[in-house]
């Protein structure tokens, strides 16, 4: 029986093959991709039984080995390469990964937290391909978040919990790009005079070698115009 639905299954994929390279457009191509993995898959896993039929010599009761051919392991790969954008009510994430259009959407899955996002991507090319997005600058809407699979991309929609607008996508990022200034507070009731020798006296303190250099020089340029008179 085996036998018999592999060389079905082999004809149709033939034919499906003959059918790709005479289509034209894109979308028909992708539905005949989708199919053409479908018969594959099923050619594999006949194969696969027929490998672990062993030769017991009629012992019925003899353990068969179970053998997973090494085609079909998988390993996880991270995916770094992404874009975002955002709506009033979504934060969009999109996420380029060839081919992802031509696995069954069962494969594909997002876990959503109130500050974090992880897509999976399952058994493309015996890869799983994990995406992670982890302190998200504000907290979303679980219940509302969603993902669309598209052409080599997955776009996965954050649902804001409050509707304003994002500066950054995650926390680090705006720690990272918005540094706090080490430099004094400049009192404006304060004589600007007072005010400009603490703020050289800390950048004196807090310097290099070649930075005290350039600040006494200073100073000592400044105490002789001073006594000059100019």
């Amino acid at each position: 029986m085996s036998a018999a639905k592999l060389y079905e299954l082999k004809v149709d994929l033939a034919e499906l093959n003959k059918l790709l390279n005479l289509v034209e457009r894109q979308r028909v191509k992708d539905l005949i991709i989708i199919e053409i993995r479908k018969v594959e898959t099923e050619i594999a896993n006949i194969n696969d039984s027929l490998k672990m039929e062993v030769d017991t010599t009629g012992i019925d009761s003899a353990p068969k080995k179970i053998i997973t051919p090494a085609s079909n392991r998988c390993y996880d790969v991270k995916i770094s390469n992404y874009a975002w954008d955002q709506s009033d009510k979504f934060v969009k994430l999109f996420v380029t990964l060839n081919k992802v259009h031509t696995i069954p959407e069962d494969n594909i899955h997002c876990n959503f937290e109130i500050s974090s996002v992880e897509m999976v991507a399952k058994e493309l090319e015996n890869r799983n391909y994990i995406f992670t997005m982890k302190n998200l600058l504000e907290n979303i809407d679980v219940a509302n978040s969603k993902w669309k699979v598209k052409k080599d991309m997955v776009v996965i929609f954050l649902a804001k919990a409050q509707n304003n607008k994002w500066t950054y996508l995650t926390t680090v990022e705006k720690k990272a790009k918005e540094p706090k200034s080490s430099l004094p507070k400049m009192d404006p009731n304060e004589d600007p005079t007072t005010g400009l020798m603490d703020l050289m006296k800390k950048m004196y303190e807090e310097g290099d070698d070649d930075m005290k250099r350039t600040i006494a020089q200073s100073w000592t340029e400044s105490a002789n115009k001073s006594k000059m008179g100019w």
